[in-house]
């Protein structure tokens, strides 16, 4: 099983995003903040249409595992009185490879035969969000509020000249908190979560991570993030889970 994921396509990526958070010295954000993220699949469940007409199949056993390189941006802006803030996030994934199916796969109305084929997954998070410092100390600061995602998902499989695809594109409410403390010296811990569960799925985007800061501007960060959810409706059944190692840094604004 070979993956086939553009690395030097998502490196531009990440430079470019890169290079326009560097170049923002009259930004008004009052935090700017971006990561790589080397993800992983440890499930990945599909069906489409959700009836007796499709298969229910692992993607995974076909596009792989991973690891695949992933950029994601983060904005922070406060807003009144300081202790209300708005947040905008980009975090695309993309996963592609190339494998096998042991047994007749049919989705989307298309019927894949046993053997060689190849697949592509896409779930890129567009997310606006509103938050409130409810606790607000120099040891300790916890956020509460409410996160306005678009999902932008998508499921191709590809054999030969024959090809099927669900695109899936929805707006998804979440609930959010966060919380950060100093560790001591430059350290400091911060973790977040954004998640809902009911009607016929759920999502959970959860991440902590350790900040070193090099300056009164610029800190560096690394930890771990993880990344569940799905639907299942009458039109799909879709569940992934995804845990990534996430490396960066964040830029602040006086």
């Amino acid at each position: 099983m070979t993956h086939s994921a553009p690395v030097s396509r998502i490196h531009r990526r990440l430079a470019w995003i890169a290079a326009m958070v560097v170049s923002l010295p009259c930004a008004t954000a009052a935090e700017v903040s971006l990561e790589g993220q080397w993800s992983w699949q440890s499930r990945n469940d599909v069906q489409s249409p959700n009836d007796a007409s499709a298969s229910r199949f692992a993607l995974d056993d076909i596009t792989g595992d991973g690891p695949v390189l992933q950029p994601r941006l983060q904005l922070l802006w406060p807003v009144g009185s300081g202790r209300h803030e708005v947040s905008a996030l980009i975090a695309p994934l993309r996963i592609a490879g190339a494998g096998s199916a042991a047994t007749t796969l049919r989705f989307e109305g298309t019927v894949f035969a046993p053997g060689a084929l190849r697949a592509r997954y896409q779930f890129d998070s567009w997310r606006i969000g509103w938050r409130y410092r409810w606790i607000d100390r120099p040891d300790l600061t916890v956020r509460l509020g409410v996160t306005a995602k678009l999902r932008d998902a998508s499921i191709e499989l590809i054999q030969g000249s024959t090809s099927a695809r669900k695109d899936n594109t929805g707006f998804v409410p979440l609930l959010h908190a966060s919380v950060e403390k100093p560790l001591g010296g430059r350290w400091s811990f911060a973790a977040d979560i954004d998640g809902l569960a009911g009607g016929p799925g759920y999502a959970v985007d959860a991440g902590v991570r350790l900040r070193y800061a090099v300056s009164e501007q610029w800190m560096l960060q690394a930890g771990a993030r993880f990344l569940d959810g799905g639907a299942d409706s009458d039109e799909v059944y879709a569940f992934a889970r995804v845990t990534s190692l996430t490396f960066g840094f964040a830029r602040r604004f006086p």
